[in-house]
């Protein structure tokens, strides 16, 4: 770790937020330029529905988005055809902060008159999904999955998906969305940052149980409860190609014009979260992508009030240790020297 950078050139540079954190010019440097702002909630949805709409069975693991304040009257529109078209569908929509992360500004809806039109959506613009109000329950908690993902090249395009994730529970038991428990965020959203502050979380020392696991200890109830697991891993596989196959031409031009052909530049690789819902019926469902996924592997806890330590987390620690340790398998350049 060199605080101050460091004057000799490096084969592997792995460094904060965006590539443009620093001057590299060598070697391979674990971000890609333009990543933060093409994973956008905004720009993601829109990438996402370019591809809907040439292959709408193809996309179809994205669920149903508008932007704001942009498309708000679409929406209204669109929610009232379908409405009138199907009398008996009463769907809940929510609304997540374009820039936003870790839970902040999310909140759900019933009627698209229910968006906050106050100062915010226009200073802040953000995306209205189709929530979905079937997912699939353990424990009776709705949870979500954390999945990494290598990307380790553009051209040629190389992903490489990690064997194993996290799930992330919810801290209520789950309800249907109802006008009462609208805002009973600890029921409805995943985000660990929000959920950590439920007097119901429950640090685990297992990997198997509280309320984030891992993701293979739930592929094993599944499967011992009969579920086709093959075929779960290969419709989350075929999910994440397709997914980065939508963001590689904003991704291109992005690299392009920062390290043009033929001009001496590092090569990029890029670690990504990619957050997944289960639904009922097993199929995965994208919420979002995550350019700078956390890698914490100690959780703070409150010893008495205002005083915190950093405790070690198994699951954490399981997780993503293998992730970072594969990742810098997969990238290291002495590799192919010595098979030279």
């Amino acid at each position: 770790q060199f605080p101050f950078g460091r004057r000799l050139p490096c084969d592997i540079y792995w460094h904060g937020v965006s590539f443009h954190d620093n001057n590299i010019f060598s070697g391979q440097v674990n971000k890609f330029p333009g990543m933060m702002e093409t994973v956008r909630k905004i720009t993601l949805s829109r990438a996402m529905r370019t591809m809907q709409d040439l292959f709408p069975l193809e996309y179809n693991f994205y669920p149903r988005s508008w932007i704001l304040p942009e498309e708000l009257p679409l929406f209204v529109a669109e929610v009232r055809m379908m409405k009138d078209r199907n009398p008996s569908w009463k769907p809940t929509f929510i609304v997540k902060p374009d820039g936003g992360c870790q839970g902040d500004g999310i909140y759900l809806i019933k009627d698209p008159s229910d968006i906050r039109l106050t100062g915010s959506i226009q200073s802040r613009p953000a995306v209205v999904q189709e929530y979905i109000c079937k997912p699939l329950l353990v424990d009776k908690l709705k949870f979500d999955i954390r999945l990494y993902v290598l990307l380790k090249s553009l051209e040629p395009l190389e992903i490489y998906i990690a064997k194993d994730g996290l799930s992330r529970f919810c801290t209520e038991p789950y309800q249907e969305p109802t006008l009462k428990n609208l805002h009973q965020v600890f029921m409805h959203l995943t985000n660990y940052s929000l959920n950590i502050h439920s007097g119901n979380f429950i640090h685990s020392a297992s990997v198997n149980t509280g309320s984030k696991r891992t993701f293979s200890s739930i592929l094993c109830r599944l499967s011992s409860r009969g579920a086709d697991v093959k075929k779960l891993w290969s419709d989350i596989i075929s999910l994440v190609i397709k997914t980065i196959i939508a963001l590689t031409p904003e991704l291109k031009v992005y690299y392009q014009s920062d390290i043009p052909a033929g001009k001496p530049g590092p090569t990029c690789f890029q670690i990504l979260g990619f957050d997944i819902l289960l639904m009922k019926n097993l199929k995965p469902i994208l919420l979002e992508v995550n350019a700078n996924p956390s890698m914490r592997i100690e959780h703070e806890q409150e010893l008495s009030p205002g005083v915190f330590e950093n405790v070690p987390s198994p699951v954490d620690e399981e997780v993503k240790v293998a992730v970072i340790r594969d990742t810098l398998r997969l990238v290291d350049p002495q590799k192919k020297k010595r098979k030279d």
